[in-house]
């Protein structure tokens, strides 16, 4: 079992910390894309409430589901209509790259806040030694999924920020190419997801990137805060 499936096929006692920690992060995420692209001159996500941090507006049931089951699954995305940019291309780079940055800030900051908490030794203190076991469980989630959902949305296919990026990078022509491409996504995805050998080759070297981002993250900040 790699690092990755061991964040999928988690135990059942750690729902509730797997379901907490999918309502922050993908929550900032499209907050961050709806944020960024009302600055930027588009009212269309802030007229439909998406500018807000209430999970409620952000959630999908069945991206939820599928991220808990196979590792792989989505919030409801961000209506953005580049046409209200002044720079259209350049700014919807930057409105897709927002969400996954997002979720890295998350992962980092997490980070920081988890070894300030090991520093002072808040896990210790109290009586009963499950709330501070909740802590670090909580902390080693919210890091790792952050991580996981930052590499996930830089893959290039649709709908994912990734494919939204080299989206406005290309040139006219290959952009409808592309988006004759968009159709076959959903098959593409499944295939990734069912077919442990299709995944192993695509996106799997990846994802092997999220335990050495995690421990990166944890050192950096030890060494910054003087833990140890």
């Amino acid at each position: 079992m790699d690092f990755l499936d061991k964040l999928i096929v988690f135990p059942v006692e750690h729902l509730p910390f797997v379901l907490l920690v999918l309502l922050i992060s993908f929550t900032v995420h499209e907050f961050a894309h709806a944020y960024f692209a009302n600055v930027f001159g588009d009212p269309t996500a802030k007229l439909l409430g998406r500018v807000t941090l209430n999970p409620s507006r952000h959630l999908d049931v069945f991206g939820t589901l599928l991220f808990l089951i196979a590792g792989f699954g989505w919030a409801r995305p961000v209506p953005v209509n580049r046409e209200n940019f002044s720079k259209p291309r350049a700014m919807g780079i930057v409105v897709s790259a927002v969400g996954p940055l997002s979720n890295l800030l998350v992962a980092f900051i997490g980070a920081l806040v988890y070894i300030i908490l090991l520093k002072y030794h808040v896990q210790g203190a109290f009586a009963n030694e499950r709330v501070g076991e909740a802590i670090n469980i909580f902390f080693e989630y919210l890091i790792n999924y952050n991580i996981l959902l930052f590499l996930f949305n830089l893959i290039p296919l649709p709908p994912l920020d990734g494919y939204r990026i080299i989206e406005d990078l290309a040139p006219r022509g290959l952009r409808i190419k592309l988006q004759q491409f968009e159709k076959w996504s959903i098959f593409i995805f499944m295939l990734i997801v069912f077919l442990p050998p299709v995944r192993a080759v695509t996106i799997k070297p990846l994802f092997d990137l999220i335990s050495p981002m995690y421990l990166s993250f944890i050192k950096f900040w030890a060494k910054v805060i003087g833990l140890g």
